[in-house]
């Protein structure tokens, strides 16, 4: 249960830390975080909840990532489930504190996208199906092989949250304009559900997408880089 409560706590920080900043502070008149802003509010999350939670649950804080250490061989199938139900619920109770702050500004109106994913008319620039697809994909099976990598015996110790932290501040450096960027199932799923847009019909996509990358890294990383 331990290990638990720390996922469900990581992906709610997650959740709350990064869309957090992109609800309330990336487009704020005139000081406003911008881009830069919310990628590395993603990345502070994962490195700050890592060294508070990791040495007890592993600091997945996302399916994705928990399928990809599975695919992997670090991570047992026999925990897959119960990891993912508390990333899940994590994320969900984040976006609904998030929702409530947001609802109670002056004038409050609509939550509009409410920092959802998405492809088409959804994404931040227009990108299509098959773009966001590719782009998700190949920036969690990277994610991954930063994860697999840095927390390696052989790897310098205590060093990996600032490099899966730096990895992720990165895949949103490149993505938040693609597909406002995922790279985490649940995540994705827990701003959809409160959005105002079509952003539910579309996450499939990131369940699909970034679930399969990490996989594919997990897999590159056992096959081509551990150790005999």
């Amino acid at each position: 249960m331990k290990k638990l409560f720390a996922e469900f706590f990581g992906t709610f920080w997650l959740v709350f830390g990064g869309c957090g900043s992109a609800i309330f502070a990336a487009g704020f008149p005139e000081l406003g975080i911008g881009f830069v802003g919310v990628a590395l509010a993603f990345g502070l999350t994962v490195l700050t909840m890592a060294y508070a939670v990791g040495h007890i649950s592993g600091g997945h804080f996302n399916p994705a990532v928990s399928l990809g250490l599975w695919a992997g061989g670090k991570f047992e199938a026999k925990d897959l489930i119960g990891y993912i139900i508390a990333q899940v619920v994590g994320a969900i109770a984040a976006a609904a504190v998030l929702y409530l702050i947001v609802s109670g500004k002056s004038g409050f109106e609509s939550v509009g996208g409410f920092a959802s994913n998405g492809y088409g008319e959804l994404s931040p620039d227009g990108y299509g199906l098959t773009s966001v697809i590719i782009a998700e994909m190949v920036l969690t099976a990277f994610f991954l092989l930063v994860i697999l990598g840095s927390t390696n015996a052989r790897a310098p110790k205590g060093f990996a949250p600032i490099a899966i932290g730096l990895a992720l501040t990165l895949i949103h450096l490149i993505s938040i304009p693609i597909s406002n960027t995922s790279v985490n199932p649940a995540r994705s799923l827990s701003q959809a559900l409160f959005s105002d847009g079509g952003h539910l019909a579309q996450v499939w996509v990131f369940w699909v997408a970034p679930i399969a990358g990490a996989i594919i890294g997990g897999i590159i990383h056992k096959t081509l880089f551990e150790k005999e």
